[in-house]
């Protein structure tokens, strides 16, 4: 078999990679969760200004645009890990309690498939089995 990528998306990346591991040989063994432990858990003001309520007053809080983005990464087929991760432990953050989040993921069973939605609950799992929610 040949390592040659087959379409322009496959040899874009290709470059990409090895034009970071040209850069930075220490890339070959680049981890996802080591970026993750890198970024920490934004305040929730800050979420608040970044995410629309500076702009847009009346707008979605931090909390319900959270819930959006992990109800998206689930409909997503939770194939980003550390992004699901994230935005548990900023939900969190900006307020949501563990029985939110839970519902959220769940609900998109219904448009992302019962293996998307038991993937994303898996991933949050992980994160809140670390938060204990007093109010579930």
């Amino acid at each position: 078999m040949t390592d040659t990528p087959t379409n322009p998306f496959e040899l874009m990346m290709k470059q990409a990679q090895d034009m970071a591991k040209a850069m930075n040989p220490a890339m070959e063994n680049f981890s996802p969760k080591g970026f993750e432990a890198l970024w920490p858990t934004m305040p929730k003001e800050v979420m608040e200004m970044m995410f629309g309520n500076t702009v847009n007053k009346d707008g979605l809080d931090a909390k319900t645009r959270l819930l959006l983005t992990l109800a998206g990464l689930t409909c997503q087929g939770a194939q980003a890990d550390a992004a699901v991760r994230q935005t548990v432990r900023h939900a969190l953050e900006a307020g949501a309690r563990k029985q939110e989040i839970v519902e959220a993921i769940g609900q998109m069973s219904v448009f992302a498939g019962i293996p998307a939605m038991t993937r994303a609950l898996e991933l949050a799992q992980e994160v809140l089995g670390d938060n204990e929610d007093t109010d579930q």
